[in-house]
């Protein structure tokens, strides 16, 4: 009888450590791509409203399927427009990027006033004139950008604030776009278009303390094993003495910062109940609003702040036109 190969491969991936709870609900996004057309914001928020399915028409001339109905599940996200509140410059030095200055819009909603930070007086016009004689300091432009929950069907009033990279164009071109944009609002459809890739970053749904069954996926031992069933048959060797960070332990499940890399939009709509179920959204409800379907699913629960921007890691081979749509499920996720 030959020798049989003992094969054990690694439950669950190392890729991610440590797995610790996100700082904040809203994901962090440290690199913004380049871009080759004008200046253009290079992303957008919207809330999850949450899933449902569509039959499109594969676009993928190296599919099996090129040309016939596919089924795919798709995500829901409300989508409205965002308030452009300021402006940031940043230079650089020997540690990197540095802010320049800032300048704030003169008149901010009144929700503005849960946000701390705000500046109570702005003067927009000296900051931006302070930009426009030290361009040749300047390597980079930014927009602090704002979402209107009262717009969305989110029980919050709160504005969620966060920066959002400008690419394309020379610095002077980014200053004359960010320049126009101040204390404007700015819809979805101007920043993508449909059959675009971008990349989702949010935060996944928080899951608790789980043991290293349901963390991992180790094996649940016999019930004739020592001390534990749910646990792992050794914590390591006798030396080093100590517990190595690759055992599978038990801790903090979920509610982690990802990335899922190339989302598709499948459509950018201005009536949301066109695509909401009946019944609504669980957890969420009907959806009144600006809408964008993206094909596949992204990290987070319903409500929950979705980020997009521009996809760092633009897939080959593909039309930039949207897919054929033919059909969208409406049926109730409750069996109603």
């Amino acid at each position: 009888m030959g020798h049989r190969k003992k094969h054990g491969p690694k439950r669950g991936s190392l890729a991610y450590l440590p797995r610790g709870q996100a700082s904040r609900p809203i994901g962090r996004i440290r690199f913004w791509p380049e871009v080759d057309e004008g200046p253009v914001l290079l992303g957008f928020a919207g809330y999850k409203a949450g899933m449902t399915y569509a039959f499109l028409v594969e676009d993928r001339q190296r599919s099996p399927s090129f040309g016939k109905e596919v089924i795919y599940p798709v995500t829901i996200l409300d989508t409205p427009p965002m308030l452009i509140c300021a402006v940031r410059a940043y230079a650089r030095d020997l540690n990197g990027l540095k802010t320049f200055t800032e300048a704030w819009a003169s008149s901010l909603p009144k929700d503005f006033e849960r946000i701390k930070g705000i500046p109570i007086e702005a003067k927009p016009d000296e900051n931006l004139k302070k930009m426009e004689e030290n361009l040749e300091k300047i390597v980079e432009f930014r927009v602090t950008a704002a979402t209107q929950p009262r717009l969305a069907e989110v029980p919050k009033k709160k504005p969620d604030v966060m920066e959002i990279g400008i690419g394309g164009g020379t610095v002077k071109e980014r200053f004359e776009y960010v320049k126009d944009l101040l204390g404007k609002t700015v819809t979805f459809e101007e920043v993508f278009k449909e059959g675009q890739f971008v990349d989702a970053i949010s935060v996944s749904k928080g899951k608790g303390w789980q043991g290293p069954v349901k963390r991992w996926g180790v094996r649940i031992l016999q019930n004739k094993s020592n001390k534990t069933k749910r646990g792992v048959g050794t914590l390591g060797a006798w030396g080093p003495a100590r517990v190595l960070y690759t055992v599978p332990r038990a801790g903090q499940m979920g509610y982690h910062q990802r990335t899922e890399f190339n989302k598709r939009v499948l459509r950018i709509g201005k009536v949301g109940k066109e695509v909401t179920p009946e019944g609504g959204f669980l957890r969420y409800g009907i959806l009144r609003n600006t809408y964008v379907m993206l094909k596949g699913s992204i990290p987070g629960t319903a409500k929950r702040l979705i980020r997009l921007r521009y996809s760092a890691r633009v897939p080959k081979g593909i039309s930039g036109s949207p897919p054929q749509i033919t059909y969208v499920s409406l049926e109730s996720p409750q069996g109603a």
